[in-house]
């Protein structure tokens, strides 16, 4: 199959089947793909939480509107963006391209003080929007590299940011949750399965100019 069908085949899966498990091997190849994609100036502002804790899922399905997918799936993935983004954040970023360029870091400190000052633009509400849509280019990433695996997946805004933040102790690590997805494989008892696909026409949902 190729992309195109592989994205015909995905869908939001309301029911997963619990005895079935993302391998190792494959929860690495979606690690990459989250790790390769695309973000702004390439920074990265977010984190990555995945979740396999049972106990710890027991905790967060209350305040994720009590859906079964937080438990019954595979894995439970949380997308965190940094609340205050800091000139080191850049500083870090510029050494990690520097290695892997090989290049003295001082030949990139005029497109570094360039990001900084869009970044210290930028209010506070801004910069935290700004981080927090950087982890949606993730989410899409994740969904695709899913489908092509053949894992079934769940992108999920039903849930308590705050209630997430204080469980997972992500405040005092300056992280927000943002959007949580869920994976793993499909329950034949999910009747969701089988709907066809709802997307607006072409002609609706394009404009060529």
């Amino acid at each position: 199959m190729n992309y195109i069908e592989n994205l015909k085949w995905r869908y939001a899966t309301k029911k997963f089947d619990s005895s079935k498990k993302v391998s190792f091997e494959d929860l690495n190849k979606l690690k990459e793909a989250i790790q390769l994609t695309a973000s702004s100036y390439g920074l990265q502002l977010y984190k990555v939480i995945i979740i396999e804790n049972t106990l710890l899922r027991e905790k967060l399905k209350p305040v994720s509107w009590g859906q079964d997918q937080i438990t019954d799936a595979s894995h439970l993935i949380v997308f965190c963006n940094y609340t205050n983004v800091k000139d080191k954040h850049v500083d870090d970023y510029l050494n990690l391209t520097a290695n892997a360029q090989n290049m003295e870091v001082k030949n990139l400190s005029g497109y570094g003080d360039f990001m900084k000052s869009k970044i210290n633009e930028m209010t506070k509400s801004e910069a935290f929007n700004y981080t927090a849509r950087q982890t949606y280019l993730v989410l899409g990433n994740l969904l695709s590299a899913c489908a092509e695996l053949k894992i079934d997946s769940c992108p999920m805004e039903g849930f308590e940011p705050e209630k997430y933040n204080d469980i997972l102790g992500l405040s005092e690590q300056g992280l927000n949750a943002v959007v949580v997805a869920t994976i793993g494989y499909r329950s034949n008892e999910d009747h969701t399965q089988n709907r066809p696909k709802v997307r607006k026409p072409f002609n609706e949902l394009f404009e060529v100019l």
